[in-house]
């Protein structure tokens, strides 16, 4: 982790998949859905897990397996998306303490938004079923602007919206192009350890400034 002296943030921008949102589940039960469209074995819940915030594409390559590009992806994955649109809150939550610590940032003036890479037709959708996310300053998706992260436009963007300093705002994610966005932003960075954070690098070789295991050491640090 990098060293670097905290200070009370601003604002707190948020991942969406695996940070604030609990959505391996039915996303996997998508990728079933598709496989079983092909008579093909579906995959364990201990497999997609940490594929999840890989969206879509990574979904089907993980269920497909080595020879994924012998199929008709793009064809895959709009039935995919189909699919998952219209079962996208059947077994998503808010991860546990989550939905609590929201509630403190806004029960201290903190303000929060979403930045996450998710196409806007999903988030959009997936945010109204949670009444949470009312509070949200900005929810930015992965075709709000022409480029999404680890590119950290997104999050200037946020920040620009918002009013705040970029330099005066966290960024918590569970992936590893999170914590570049947020570090090329000059943010203070958090891994969300509860997440999907599976990578071929460790999460201590990320260079985040924190790792967190769960929300509710966020209420610890603003305290």
């Amino acid at each position: 982790m990098r060293a670097k002296t905290l200070t009370k943030p601003q604002g707190i921008l948020f991942d969406l998949d695996g940070t604030l949102l609990d959505t391996a589940k039915d996303l996997g039960e998508t990728l079933n859905y598709v496989l079983s469209t092909l008579d093909m074995p579906s995959v364990s819940y201990e497999q997609y897990r940490p594929v999840a915030s890989h969206g879509a594409l990574g979904l089907l390559k993980l269920g497909l397996g080595e020879n994924w590009q012998s199929y008709e992806v793009e064809k895959l994955r709009g039935i995919f998306l189909d699919y998952y649109l219209n079962n996208i809150s059947t077994h998503t939550d808010f991860f546990a303490g989550m939905a609590e610590t929201l509630e403190m940032l806004n029960q201290q003036n903190i303000l929060w938004g979403v930045v996450t890479n998710k196409p806007a037709f999903l988030t959009d959708v997936l945010l109204t079923k949670y009444p949470e996310f009312k509070h949200s300053k900005i929810n930015v998706s992965g075709d709000t602007l022409t480029v999404r992260k680890p590119d950290p436009e997104p999050l200037f963007h946020a920040c620009k919206h918002m009013q705040i300093d970029p330099q005066q705002t966290w960024y918590v994610g569970d992936a590893l192009r999170d914590i570049e966005a947020g570090n090329r932003a000059c943010m203070q960075t958090f891994i969300a350890n509860w997440g999907y954070t599976q990578d071929e690098l460790p999460v201590e070789e990320w260079q985040a400034d924190f790792i967190i295991e769960q929300p509710s050491e966020l209420v610890s640090i603003i305290k």
